[in-house]
């Protein structure tokens, strides 16, 4: 069997009959025991890579099984597509077949038309399910929401976690609704014209449920992460571990009808192959999407400030379609809110949110303080459409002490500012769930692991963590059911007071940037940031003769500004000073029409917006 049709797993197929793999280069023997409805142990057949295999014709979806290394005790199928009971009980056979999908007519749409939005399925909703979240999209689309980005779906063990401690790569948490509850929301999603990112863990394995070495060398010892073993990627034995985890973006693809992966810390996947690893899941990925005529992306989340993350392949790149920008978060946070600064010392200026605009990456061969060293290259030559920013993430919030939101942190003024700070910018934007309406719930760090050990492993792990944030106490207990619900969002909230401005806010930005035709391009030669003295910074868009003057106010003081003479009249088409966007009396609106060469005094910690159509 070739490698290119290597199956993992249980594989039913439309003639009803099914093809089990495992591979175990070292083992000798292989038992599949089919433990429900009927209870069966079949001795499988091992092939010269190391694949043992078995087709029957009798079993069918729905099927519970274990596989036996060396015929003794049962392990679950580390490809296993299902996992009803949990990390540690029966795999079962899943008809990917079965299911009738409904988005013939979706063909995908360009990356840097997406307006992503991150969200945890545990805590999206009061229920946690997959299915729950299908009522949400209407009015995710109406706020302009055109594309989820869905945190880890992977087994984990229990019923609560972030998903970056999954064990099973191809099966959907059970708790959350299984295989047929994530097809129902991509298939849900896709009839409304909103595509679906899924988060992917490449970097290691979960710790509880871990079953990967009880069948091949999965991992190693040559290099290490700070989460758990790393993987073999290059090793001895390492052809079975590509395969099987390059075949995994290819069954999120084809069976789930995922849109893109976001792919967690890929400056933890080690690999010194001639052909690594991303540039092998990168070729399958191309294969695959030939065949089905719709874009597949690659998004990175990367550590190494390199601009050949984004670079194509052939070009001596990596190959990823784009990356989260972390530094435009850290110029744009520190510069929002001065307590930041303990967090990102490197950071605090406003010539350096300039360059984040500019340029992509602010950290670009200087010498960091953080890491006591010079870190990352320019990114200047790269397209702002490679590049994904943010205000918030799971990572910026739940790694906090007690793990606010950005609303929070700083007041209103200054959440209208971020909100336009990163919807103006010329990079692809993503929110945080909740963050759209100024949702005040915490994203709190949580698991709901069986050892106890691990369980308080955990737990002492986080104290040593936040130790030097001793000031803001002790964070909560991750195992607590209550730090779980603590962190679900207030939905009821979001057509309420201030939460109902900041949601109309965003809708005001997000309908701008899909319909102004200067926020439409992605030509380095079509925006250019510049600092105003001390306390603004402007940052002009265009395309063609049209042009848009986004003036910005970071500080507690006015200043002032010389409107530029790319048009003889400026009109005002957004103020975050305007009455509607205000919820304290007397705002004091910036002017509605400016004269070329005429002087403006932009208000403080304002945004106002001019344009000369």
């Amino acid at each position: 069997m070739s490698t290119d049709a290597r199956i993992h797993g249980a594989v039913y197929a439309e003639d009803g009959t099914c093809t089990f793999s495992v591979w175990a280069p070292e083992k000798k023997k292989m038992i599949l025991h089919l433990v429900a409805p009927q209870e069966e142990k079949v001795e499988m057949i091992k092939d010269e890579s190391g694949y043992f295999y078995k087709k029957l014709s009798r079993v069918t979806p729905g099927t519970q099984y274990f596989f036996m290394p060396e015929g003794a005790e049962d392990i679950p199928d580390l490809a296993s597509h299902f996992q009803p009971h949990g990390v540690k009980g029966p795999s079962e056979i899943v008809d990917h077949n079965a299911f009738v999908w409904e988005d013939e007519a979706w063909r995908g749409k360009p990356l840097e038309d997406y307006i992503l939005y991150e969200l945890h399925v545990g805590t999206f909703t009061e229920e946690g399910t997959f299915e729950a979240i299908i009522p949400r999209l209407e009015d995710l689309l109406d706020n302009g929401i055109n594309a989820l980005e869905i945190m880890p779906v992977s087994q984990f063990s229990g019923e609560r976690n972030w998903g970056y401690d999954g064990v099973f790569p191809y099966a959907v948490q059970n708790s959350y609704g299984g295989p047929q509850g994530l097809k129902k929301l991509v298939n849900a999603c896709h009839k409304k014209g909103i595509a679906v990112v899924l988060d992917v863990v490449y970097n290691h394995i979960g710790p509880e449920g871990n079953w990967f070495e009880h069948y091949a060398p999965y991992f190693t010892d040559t290099y290490r992460t700070p989460w758990g073993n790393a993987i073999n990627f290059d090793g001895e034995w390492s052809d079975g571990v590509r395969d099987y985890f390059s075949g995994n973006p290819i069954y999120w693809f084809n069976h789930f009808h995922i849109d893109g992966l976001r792919l967690d810390a890929i400056h933890a996947v080690f690999d010194t192959s001639a052909e690594h690893f991303w540039e092998l899941c990168h070729k399958r990925i191309k294969a695959l999407e030939r065949r089905v005529a719709r874009p597949l992306y690659m998004i990175a989340e990367s550590d190494f400030n390199s601009p050949k993350i984004v670079t194509p392949i052939g070009k001596g790149g990596v190959g990823f379609e784009a990356q989260w920008l972390d530094d435009f978060h850290h110029a744009l946070y520190v510069l929002l809110d001065k307590r930041g600064k303990k967090r990102y010392e490197d950071f605090g200026s406003m010539e350096q949110l300039e360059k984040a605009y500019n340029e992509g990456f602010v950290m670009s061969g200087e010498y960091v303080k953080f890491r006591k060293r010079k870190y990352g290259a320019s990114s200047a030559g790269i397209p702002p459409n490679r590049f994904l920013v943010f205000t918030m993430n799971h990572d910026q919030v739940g790694n906090r002490v007690r793990a606010e939101r950005l609303s929070a942190l700083v007041d209103f003024e200054r959440l209208k500012l971020a909100a336009a700070a990163m919807l103006l910018s010329p990079y692809i934007p993503m929110l945080f769930m909740g963050e759209e309406y100024a949702d005040e719930s915490p994203f709190f760090y949580f698991i709901s692991h069986e050892d106890p050990d691990l369980i308080d492993a955990v737990r002492e792990g986080r104290k040593k963590e936040f130790a030097a944030f001793a000031s803001e106490g002790e964070p909560p207990d991750a195992y607590a059911q209550e730090t779980f619900h603590a962190s679900k969002l207030k939905w009821d909230k979001r057509n309420e007071g201030k939460h109902a401005v900041m949601r109309n806010w965003h809708k005001q930005l997000i309908s701008m940037r899909q319909n102004h035709v200067a926020l439409k391009s992605y030509a380095r030669k079509d925006f250019q940031a510049t600092v105003i003295g001390e306390k603004g910074l402007l940052l002009h868009r265009k395309h063609n003769r049209a042009h848009l003057l986004c003036l910005f106010n970071f500080s507690e003081e006015k200043y002032v500004y010389t409107m530029a003479a790319y048009t003889t009249q400026w009109l005002k088409v957004l103020d975050s000073k305007e009455d509607q966007w205000c919820i304290t009396g007397n705002p004091n609106k910036h002017p509605e029409q400016v004269l070329a060469g005429e002087v403006v005094t932009i208000r403080p910690l304002s945004v106002v917006v001019y344009t000369n159509l």
